[in-house]
């Protein structure tokens, strides 16, 4: 308990006004403003060292509570054996938040996923494009308001030649026609 208030007092202390809210031991709120500095103390202060992105996600409370969406982190910290969860709460008006691809290179597939799944914009991430779903896609599938029955454009299947799923399918294919023929069902 003693460091977590070394850990809220030292970012309270360093950038004020950017702690919303700390709720436990392991969990701070910080506002969008100014986040990469927050998150690169985080990484870099040596009494820290939050160095592993262990995840991040996001979350979405339409028609609960305002604003609309967090963006949630998961840090580790290998040298105190820690974790910090970080929050950031993002308007639905613009749900934009900085990439942290700078500081973690993992955080890329991360923050590709959240955009695919909740429509929630990195900026300045190097590749932000679906990665779970294809590019045709109409809508973020885990918004809350997102319409279960809603029909997708349909995508022509795309035959790549030479592959070895491609030849792994035309062989087992061809085995089958083999059992099959001559047999009368």
């Amino acid at each position: 308990m003693a460091e977590e208030q070394g850990l809220l007092q030292l970012l309270r202390t360093k950038f004020p006004g950017a702690i919303l809210d700390s709720r436990g031991d392991d969990e701070v709120v910080i506002s969008r403003e100014g986040m990469l500095e927050v998150f690169r103390t985080l990484k870099e202060y040596p009494r820290l060292a939050f160095t592993f992105l262990v995840d991040l996600t996001a979350v979405d409370y339409w028609g609960r509570k305002e604003p609309r969406f967090e963006v949630v982190y998961h840090l580790g910290s290998f040298l105190t054996d820690r974790r910090l969860r970080v929050k950031i709460p993002v308007p639905e008006q613009d749900p934009t938040v900085e990439s942290l691809t700078p500081l973690w290179r993992g955080a890329d597939w991360l923050e590709r996923e959240a955009w695919d799944m909740y429509g929630i914009r990195f900026r300045g991430h190097p590749n932000l494009k679906r990665v779970l779903l294809y590019e045709q896609f109409e809508g973020h599938p885990l918004r809350k308001d997102y319409p279960v029955n809603q029909e997708q454009p349909l995508v022509p299947l795309r035959v790549v030649q030479g592959t070895f799923v491609d030849q792994q399918s035309s062989n087992k294919l061809a085995q089958l026609k083999q059992k099959l023929a001559g047999k009368d069902f």
